[in-house]
């Protein structure tokens, strides 16, 4: 929900960034990545974990990469000797416990990445030193098919490597990659992967009526999405408005955080509807300091695992100019249906 983009504009996570420089994600309506998601990879500068220069040779086998350390702690990565091996490859370290991860998911990892070039096979960055976890949306669009294939079926607690060759991205995504540093012809990224949860679906709970005159919200319940109907004659409301509809437990949002939502969007009075996550049947995540006021002002201090509407006035969503692209005029009130489904 930057200014000047769409609605939305998707976070672009480490293990992305890493492999595909930025654009391995696609955004929803258009959107442009997260500036925050890209800038905040680790410098390649950082190199513990890895293995001594290895003389380039015959390639090596994936299978020999040793991965150590204990669960929630930083892996270290021992490579063999000779040359990185070219195409992708998965192999799951730990196997973890609980549901294992289907398309559509949403899983909260901790990322570490090597470049296996066969002869430094750097470091390039951690969550380990960061501290952030990231969300990872299960999506065959969004990623490239080797991190799809590694992290599919994956469980809350289990630890994966993926090698991930220039078989597994666009011929394009390569090109770019190389003109910022990272050769697919010659290298791989290696990720371990730990996943440390998922995320709900939707917010599950009894459901209220969120008591704004002209606005009408259905709470099917289960994973299915909520229907909002704007269409009124009554006159919006002057100041943002938050309504509570399904009450969660989680923590609350504090306005410097990730979150991963849910979301329909419609203008008032008209039900035109401009954005909605539920229509692309994947959650999307934003940094709260990146959108509109009235997201952001209006998602701080909710509760994880929360349904809530929200009424934005033009003063704290697109202002005068609007949104032209999104069909929002500068007078246009936005109404939103938003789940909560996570925090970082």
């Amino acid at each position: 929900m930057r200014r000047r983009t769409a609605i939305t504009a998707a976070a672009l996570p480490l293990l992305l960034s890493a492999v595909a420089c930025g654009t391995a994600q696609k955004t929803a309506t258009g959107a442009s990545p997260s500036a925050a998601a890209t800038s905040a990879a680790p410098s390649a500068a950082a190199s513990s974990g890895a293995a001594a220069a290895a003389p380039v040779g015959p390639a090596a086998d994936p299978k020999d990469i040793k991965v150590s350390g204990a669960l929630g702690k930083k892996p270290s990565v021992t490579f063999p000797k000779g040359g990185p091996a070219l195409t992708s490859s998965t192999r799951v370290i730990s196997e973890g416990s609980g549901t294992a991860a289907a398309e559509g998911d949403t899983l909260v990892a901790k990322v570490s990445v090597w470049t296996w070039d066969g002869k430094e096979n750097k470091a390039t960055g951690s969550a380990y030193d960061t501290g952030q976890a990231e969300f990872v949306p299960i999506s065959q669009q969004q990623m490239p098919k080797a991190l799809y294939d590694g992290l599919l079926g994956s469980k809350p607690g289990g630890r994966v490597l993926v090698v991930v060759g220039k078989d597994s991205i666009d011929p394009a995504v390569v090109e770019q990659a190389k003109s910022q540093g990272t050769d697919f012809t010659t290298s791989s990224q290696v990720l371990v992967i730990d996943v440390v949860s998922a995320t709900a679906k939707a917010a599950k709970g009894k459901a209220s009526d969120p008591g704004i005159e002209g606005v009408k919200l259905v709470n099917p319940g289960g994973d299915t999405a909520p229907t909002l109907t704007t269409t009124t004659t009554a006159q919006p409301p002057k100041d943002l408005t938050v309504k509570t509809v399904i009450q969660g437990d989680g923590p609350k949002v504090t306005e410097n955080q990730t979150v991963m939502v849910h979301y329909t969007g419609k203008i008032w009075g008209t039900d035109k509807q401009f954005d909605s996550s539920w229509e692309r049947k994947q959650p999307t995540s934003f940094a709260l300091n990146q959108v509109v006021p009235g997201w952001k002002q209006g998602l701080t201090g909710v509760n994880v695992g929360s349904r809530v509407l929200i009424t934005i006035p033009p003063a704290l969503g697109y202002g005068e100019a609007g949104q032209p692209d999104a069909g929002i005029k500068g007078t246009d009130t936005l109404v939103f249906v938003v789940d909560v489904l996570g925090a970082l």
